[in-house]
């Protein structure tokens, strides 16, 4: 039995699959929206999430907390141009489209994930 254990492996294990979730984010951050699959879009919101409510504080700490867990070209566009853009909002950074083709090779549903 699964109690209590969130998240999906993807066939992956940790440090692997902590990586993998890393560079998603990481895209995300940068191009401002991504195209991947629904599982990919739902298991990176919550994380992309927690980092724009630290970036939001707009102190050293929170730019520094950033900059261990995002590259640096990530950790300073989300620290000056896309928090910044929330301050005002109380949560729910990003939104999450279905889309309506599946995958072609594997008919995996797709997703978009963009900031809102």
């Amino acid at each position: 039995m699964r109690h209590l254990n969130k998240g999906r492996k993807f066939g992956l294990k940790r440090g692997p699959r902590r990586s993998f979730l890393s560079v998603l984010t990481t895209n995300f951050i940068q191009h401002g929206r991504i195209v991947t699959t629904e599982a990919r879009a739902k298991e990176i919101r919550p994380i992309v999430e927690r980092l724009v409510s630290h970036a939001k504080k707009q102190n050293v700490a929170a730019l520094r907390l950033l900059m261990q867990r995002l590259p640096k070209v990530a950790a300073y566009k989300l620290y000056h141009e896309i928090a910044p853009k929330y301050l005002e909002r109380k949560g729910g950074y990003t939104r999450i489209v279905k889309r309506a083709k599946p995958r072609k090779h594997d008919a995996s549903r797709m997703a978009m994930i963009e900031f809102v």
